[in-house]
């Protein structure tokens, strides 16, 4: 079991994250990791070092640059914090391959902040309702409006076009752990 000490840290680490990422000062997000490192299980994506890591981060505040969170409870294990979180903001840019909306959301999240031996950040591992996301991002549109229709369209194409990627090798080629008795 982790200490008292090492939960302290850990759990003052990640806040830290969370503050930065809402002010974006990447430069001290990336500072709470020794390698940043992305795993968004919904999308099958991995966004690994410094480079693809402020991809990561320059591509969601295009899409959401109001993003924020409001946290609903921190978790403790052996090695991680899992932190459940609502992620929320106004999708004023292209997410990917689909059209700005302009809508707003409000998603449930759960991120895994995962610690080595050393007690060094080596991974956020993000799952989510991606069905939920794009029931507020695109669907939210009004139908009955037929200026919305282009839009709707243009939106369900990039959806189309998301959903052909083929998934991060790192996230299916998994181990099954091994169980004492």
């Amino acid at each position: 079991m982790i200490t008292e000490d090492v939960r302290k840290a850990r759990q003052k680490l990640v806040l830290d994250h969370f503050r930065d990422e809402v002010r974006q000062d990447w430069d001290d997000v990336l500072s709470t990791f020794p390698h940043p490192h992305y795993e968004l299980i919904p999308t099958m994506t991995v966004h690994d070092g410094q480079g693809e890591v402020r991809g990561y981060y320059h591509d969601s505040r295009v899409a959401f640059p109001d993003q924020d969170h409001e946290i609903i409870a921190l978790r403790h294990s052996d090695d991680a914090v899992i932190a459940e979180f609502w992620l929320l903001g106004t999708h004023l840019g292209p997410l990917g391959t689909i059209p700005p909306t302009g809508n707003r959301f409000r998603v449930r999240m759960t991120a895994y902040f995962i610690f080595d031996a050393e007690e060094n950040l080596v991974c956020e591992r993000i799952y989510f309702d991606t069905l939920t996301l794009l029931k507020q991002l695109i669907g939210g549109l009004d139908l009955r409006n037929p200026r919305n229709w282009v839009l709707a369209a243009r939106c369900v194409r990039g959806l189309l076009k998301t959903s052909g990627d083929k998934p991060h090798p790192a996230l299916t080629r998994t181990t099954p752990p091994a169980f004492a008795d």
